[in-house]
């Protein structure tokens, strides 16, 4: 799979490279993921708000820049994966930083054909994009993405940062609505998900509306 740059003009349509943020306020959250992030040897972690991060000095000057005041939060990804698995979305960018390098395999919501239930992706529509570490970037609401993938050996580290309460708990719907626009995509707060047929998520319930092969970039990147 051919794996893009965030500095091509292809990614401008999937997300934006945020360079004149000052290393004052990116070099903390970059050391804090180089040394409290843990990283599994096999599969990923995710922590939604991690005190590492949101202790940092920077944490709610950061979060104003990002978020314009909306109550935010400052988590991490960390781990080893190659395989796209699910494609998700929010009602808000997204944005990461990197220890390391990491690559994100993106779409577009309006490649996705049909609604709710009925919603597939053709997975060959997916592009990957490398993102070098310590470059922030935002991740636009109607990008499709989700856990990072690795770039090389040592795994991954990276900075999910999103509204408040993302991620969360699955919220209960009014029962009237619960098939309604996107709602059978719900899989937590503000999270809509699409899953793979050979995903964990699939196993567990989630819609499985991705087409095709399940990426794996593991080639790609030896």
């Amino acid at each position: 799979m051919l794996i893009e740059s965030i500095y091509d003009e292809s990614f401008s349509s999937y997300g934006r490279v945020w360079a004149d943020v000052p290393a004052a306020f990116t070099e903390p959250v970059a050391q804090a993921l180089a040394e409290h992030a843990p990283c599994p040897e096999d599969g990923t972690k995710y922590e939604a708000s991690a005190a590492a991060l949101e202790e940092l000095e920077v944490a709610s000057a950061l979060k104003g820049l990002l978020f314009g005041g909306r109550p935010a939060q400052l988590g991490w990804c960390c781990g080893h994966n190659t395989h796209l698995n699910c494609l998700e979305y929010h009602r808000s960018s997204e944005f990461n930083l990197g220890a390391n390098d990491f690559i994100l395999l993106l779409a577009k919501r309006h490649q996705v054909e049909g609604m709710g239930a009925e919603a597939t992706l053709d997975t060959s529509l997916v592009r990957a994009f490398r993102v070098p570490a310590d470059v922030l970037i935002e991740v636009f609401a109607d990008t499709l993405h989700f856990a990072p993938c690795q770039a090389g050996d040592e795994g991954f580290r990276t900075l999910i940062a999103l509204p408040q309460g993302t991620n969360g708990p699955l919220p209960e719907l009014d029962s009237a609505l619960a098939s309604a626009g996107d709602a059978p995509l719900l899989w937590a707060s503000d999270k809509w998900l699409i899953a793979h047929a050979e995903s964990k998520q699939a196993a567990a319930g989630a819609h499985v509306g991705l087409q095709g092969e399940n990426i794996d970039i593991a080639a790609d990147i030896a």
